[in-house]
């Protein structure tokens, strides 16, 4: 049964270890956001240890340079774990062979310090998709041209951002998961790096342990965030607890950042086919 909160700090007893969501919960990509901060250092000066998960796609010392001039604290989080992480192990495996990188030149650290060949479609061997080459104008049916491309070459596409879209202010901006899931219609093969599959949890939690010394229980982690395609399935499909924040990428949706259709809400979950075990309109202590 979903539980519906008002105060973080209600929750928190239950839990040793937080896997938050980052952007449309610590910030909207353009400030962080206070109370959720404080929630997150709170959490910790209780003896919790957060780590940030994100579909980011790029490393995880990248994405923290990036929390830091949104305003996010470091006190916030002891780690952080990017599907920009995941990839990079994909792209080191696949040593020596040719890339085509499909996405932004500002994902372009997501390639660095490795040893690898970029080349164009027609030459290369697989591809990483990190997003739209311009998010802001774009939208995935500017590429079916590009995918039909790909398709024709059978080619493998790593997926450095599950997300379909995310909020940019007000905005709702197009990520790679749009462009790998019209891949995907077309009958290309995609690996998806981050959330909601299990690798970019299972590195998450590994990194958890390490820093507390000890196993955690998975019945002691609670992962946070505002989609239910990614956060709300891939924490289930991982088998721990999820808190939903409702003034993310699904507001509109649910009517009002500050007041939430319930009925709506209930709707969303079971189209979805699962539910969390806590909602919340945003993270506060």
């Amino acid at each position: 049964m979903t539980v519906f909160a008002d105060h973080f700090s209600a929750l928190a007893p239950k839990y040793d270890v937080l896997l938050s969501d980052v952007w449309g919960v610590t910030h909207n990509g353009e400030a962080a956001f206070p109370e959720a901060c404080e929630a997150l250092s709170q959490f910790r000066a209780g003896g919790g240890t957060v780590i940030l998960i994100t579909n980011a796609p790029r490393p995880g010392a990248f994405v923290e340079r990036q929390l830091r001039r949104l305003g996010v604290p470091a006190e916030a989080y002891d780690g952080i774990v990017s599907s920009g992480d995941v990839t990079r192990g994909v792209v080191m495996e696949r040593a020596g062979q040719r890339l085509f990188h499909l996405g932004p030149e500002r994902d372009k650290p997501i390639f660095e310090g490795l040893d690898l060949r970029f080349a164009p479609v027609a030459e290369a061997d697989y591809v990483v998709c990190s997003g739209l080459f311009n998010d802001e104008v774009e939208t995935p049916e500017d590429y079916r041209p590009l995918m039909g491309e790909i398709r024709a070459r059978e080619l493998f596409m790593v997926c450095g951002n599950p997300d379909v879209v995310v909020e940019r202010g007000e905005r709702l901006i197009y990520c790679a998961g749009a462009l790998a899931d019209l891949y995907g219609a077309l009958g290309g093969e995609v690996l998806y790096a981050g959330k909601p599959y299990r690798p970019i949890y299972a590195m998450a939690l590994a990194k958890a342990e390490a820093l507390r010394k000890r196993a955690v229980p998975l019945n002691r982690v609670l992962a946070i965030g505002d989609s239910v395609r990614t956060d709300v399935k891939g924490a289930a499909a991982f088998g721990v607890d999820c808190l939903f924040v409702t003034a993310g990428i699904h507001a509109e949706e649910l009517g009002s950042r500050d007041d939430p259709d319930r009925e709506a809400l209930k709707r969303i979950f079971h189209d979805a086919g699962v539910a969390p075990h806590a909602v919340m309109r945003r993270l506060a202590w």
